[in-house]
């Protein structure tokens, strides 16, 4: 798939996606200074080169119920490509992780996992986690608190390809 250039107004519509995946074409064209339907080719445009993958809600875990959040790193036996692959297939069938990394170093896997109480965790970690194939060691570090959780990317670092 060949490179998007993106100019200050795709910039822009990502931004402004970015930070209210619900507003209007309307609402969008006018916030980014150009009428609806070339907004809207825009975007579609955007969505589909994959910049744009998908529109999610922002949702509290802690209202609703997930008091525990954790990482865990992974260490696994074998890292041949196949292993690696299955373990990543694995952690997609697993509810409680959110988030699955491929590091490099001494840890294979860096996985973020939510849970409604350290018990529920605990299950997960014994039952499932160590207990997969290939699993060698796992460490987790409980999350106190988040000191900042930016969603998205900080779209004003892009270089303008218009210069």
């Amino acid at each position: 798939m060949p490179a998007l250039k993106l100019d200050a107004i795709d910039r822009q519509i990502l931004a402004e996606l970015q930070a209210d995946g619900r507003m209007t074409n309307v609402e969008l064209s006018r916030r980014v200074g150009i009428s609806a339907p070339p907004c809207l080719r825009r975007v579609r445009t955007l969505e589909e080169a994959g910049l744009v993958r998908g529109y999610h809600a922002d949702l509290d875990a802690r209202a609703l119920g997930f008091d525990v959040m954790v990482f865990a790193q992974v260490g696994l036996r074998s890292q041949a490509g196949p292993d690696l692959i299955a373990f990543e297939q694995q952690a997609q069938d697993w509810p409680l992780v959110r988030d699955c990394y491929m590091l490099n170093g001494e840890v294979d896997f860096l996985l973020r996992c939510v849970a409604p109480d350290l018990s529920s965790f605990q299950r997960f970690l014994t039952d499932d986690l160590t207990a997969a194939p290939n699993v060698a060691s796992v460490r987790t570090q409980l999350v106190v608190r988040a000191g900042k959780a930016a969603p998205g990317l900080p779209l004003d670092l892009v270089a303008d390809e218009d210069q």
